[in-house]
């Protein structure tokens, strides 16, 4: 896996998402209220909606579609509701979060491209107080 400069920590609010697209996949960042940074696949288990759009909430996020919610930590959703989406390791250093990242067709986690695509993309939808 290569590690993918993600950009700032604080370019993502609290209970908030950004997207970052690296390795032609969409991987979608999000920060919970006590600073903790989870990285996911963009796309809901149950139906593909994009969880970068769905509501934070503790260490979970809502898909905006159907309200599966899914736990951050695991990419599983949670419930009654049953699979999993692809989840990301994520390091913080020196306030940037870096991703670990391979292709999205990678067959063997151990081969991987050197390709960058650019830091986080634009917010998208934040949960409100």
């Amino acid at each position: 896996m290569r590690l993918v400069d993600a950009g700032p920590v604080d370019a993502i609010p609290r209970r908030g998402a950004r997207v970052l697209r690296a390795e032609g996949r969409t991987i979608a960042l999000f920060r919970t209220t006590d600073d903790r940074v989870y990285a996911l696949e963009d796309r809901c288990p149950h139906r593909g909606g994009p969880l970068s759009q769905g509501i934070v909430h503790g260490h979970c996020v809502t898909c905006p579609l159907h309200e599966w919610i899914i736990d951050l930590e695991s990419g599983e959703a949670t419930g009654p509701d049953e699979g999993a989406t692809l989840r990301f390791d994520v390091r913080i250093d020196d306030g940037h979060i870096f991703v670990a990242v391979g292709p999205a067709a990678e067959s063997d986690a151990s081969e991987v491209r050197e390709v960058a695509e650019g830091p986080l993309g634009p917010p998208t939808r934040t949960a409100r107080a």
